[in-house]
């Protein structure tokens, strides 16, 4: 009998949360902080969405993409927290070299890894804006293993 009221209660929490999910089609934007990048979100359902994010840094730069759910957060009209995983992939010029710098001597020549985000995003409605803030750690298989925490704040024109 436990195992049907909490199956029962999933479901219920699932169906609530995915209402209000979707207040938007499309973004473009800007994202600050680690990486600094240009960011496209596209959903491809009410509640799921394809984002990338182009970044240069060390001399190059860096593609991510993701795969994002989204939902309604706190029972906030417009206001929607996120989760997701992806995979990004980069080449960097391995001569620029800055001593002291925390990325030093990361990224010679190329980098490959996964992803994953945890964000929060506020939709406005009187101008067609999105601000978002997240947190998306980072795992390099190349070119050394390495754990990489980051964040940012973005702003979204949608359409």
């Amino acid at each position: 009998m436990k195992k049907w009221k909490l199956l029962i209660l999933v479901f219920v929490l699932m169906g609530s949360t995915s209402i209000f999910a979707q207040d938007y089609k499309t973004a473009i934007g800007v994202r600050g902080g680690f990486p600094t990048a240009i960011t496209v979100k596209h959903f491809i359902s009410k509640t799921d969405a394809l984002e990338g994010l182009v970044s240069g840094y060390r001399g190059g730069f860096e593609f991510t993409g993701l795969y994002q759910k989204h939902a309604n957060a706190f029972d906030v009209p417009y206001l929607n927290w996120y989760y997701g995983a992806g995979a990004h992939i980069g080449v960097f010029d391995e001569t620029i070299v800055r001593p002291n710098y925390y990325f030093d001597g990361r990224g010679r020549g190329f980098t490959v890894g996964v992803d994953g985000i945890l964000g929060l995003e506020y939709t406005l409605t009187e101008i067609p804006f999105v601000i978002g803030i997240d947190m998306k750690p980072t795992f390099d298989f190349a070119p050394e293993p390495g754990l990489w925490f980051g964040g940012g704040v973005s702003f979204r024109f949608y359409f």
